[in-house]
């Protein structure tokens, strides 16, 4: 009997360890010719697919992924998933080439509002509408490109609520309109968004994928799903091969430490509480955008505490968090807290 019983643990053990962790990359351009801060050139996102082939890595389409996470079934090793923000034309022209030859499904998240204006840069509704009859994702990022976090001057939370919920609805309705398409999947835009939203988003049906980065385990809060930038500066091979091993750090934060806007010299500190214990806690290291690597404080065995060296800065500011696996030597736990600092008049930073 007890050898029966540490077969099924080691059977056990071994299924849970080979179905750990999965990771979305962003991207925005694939073009020599756009924007360094958004772009990839088509010869690097090349040389990033071939290293998901070269390297084993299994490519799967966002809804299977989303699938399996929202139903609580494994998650084999080594899953990715490929998205794009915005719907710009070289994504058809240049990247879907090169996904194509390699036979790999991915996602375009869109703003029905821009496409209707017939952009040159932009795709169109009927090239979005093949690309959706061949198997792409066509999701939701908002009917225009607005910050959801940003409240109009007039309005209330509970009004702002409202009408971005008719707006996301509008959009969703437009994209399946068009498309054929409504998987309820929702990319914010800038990477903003509040505990409110998320309560929202949550309460109607989506699930909202965010700018920080992390992997994605069955633990991952789908109102905040994270994904791996992979354009500029964030496109090298050597950076991109430590995402893609990245496993997901079970961290969360309650109350006012959950909160993502702050007034500038507001926010002192911040708690975090741990899920996960395959790692040594002195190897737990937090950088933090513009202050650097902050001191760790543990409160008890599950909960941490960073007291900031300096003042955060103005803007979207970043802790990355990440200790390495004792299980799974040369990979690495990865979690990123976004918090939007605001200018000293309390006014929001530029866009």
């Amino acid at each position: 009997m007890k050898i029966i019983q540490f077969s099924l643990l080691i059977i056990l053990f071994s299924f849970t360890m080979n179905s750990v962790a999965a990771v979305i990359l962003q991207y925005h351009h694939v073009s020599d010719d756009s924007p360094a801060s958004t772009s990839i050139s088509p010869l690097q996102f090349e040389a990033h697919m071939q290293y998901l082939a070269d390297n084993s890595f299994r490519v799967v389409s966002l809804s299977e992924l989303m699938n399996s996470t929202r139903k609580q079934q494994p998650i084999p090793d080594k899953t990715v998933a490929i998205t794009f923000d915005d719907a710009y034309l070289d994504i058809l022209t240049h990247g879907k080439p090169i996904l194509d030859k390699f036979n790999y499904p991915f996602t375009i998240f869109i703003n029905p509002g821009i496409i209707n204006q017939k952009s040159a840069q932009y795709l169109s509704w009927q090239q979005l509408k093949k690309m959706a009859d061949e198997g792409v994702i066509i999701a939701n990022h908002g009917f225009n490109h607005d910050s959801l976090a940003r409240i109009p001057e007039g309005l209330n939370e509970e009004e702002w609520l409202k009408h971005l919920g008719r707006l996301l609805n509008k959009a969703e309705k437009i994209i399946e309109d068009n498309t054929g398409q409504s998987w309820r999947y929702f990319a914010y835009p800038y990477g903003e968004y509040t505990p409110a939203i998320q309560h929202w988003i949550k309460s109607h049906d989506f699930i909202a994928f965010s700018q920080q980065s992390g992997a994605v385990g069955l633990g991952t809060d789908l109102s905040a799903v994270p994904r791996f930038p992979a354009s500029k500066p964030y496109d090298k091979l050597a950076t991109l091969r430590d995402k893609l091993h990245a496993l997901p750090f079970s961290i969360t934060l309650t109350g006012k430490n959950a909160d993502t806007i702050h007034p500038v010299n507001s926010l002192e500190s911040a708690t975090f509480n741990v899920i996960v214990d395959d790692f040594n806690k002195r190897q737990l290291n937090c950088y933090v955008t513009g202050i650097g690597r902050q001191n760790i404080d543990w409160q008890t065995d599950n909960s941490f505490m960073i007291t900031f060296n300096a003042p955060l800065p103005t803007g979207r500011v970043r802790a990355n968090c990440t200790a390495p696996s004792k299980s799974k030597p040369g990979r690495y736990y990865w979690y990123s807290k976004p918090w939007f600092i605001l200018k000293e008049d309390n006014q929001w930073y530029p866009l």
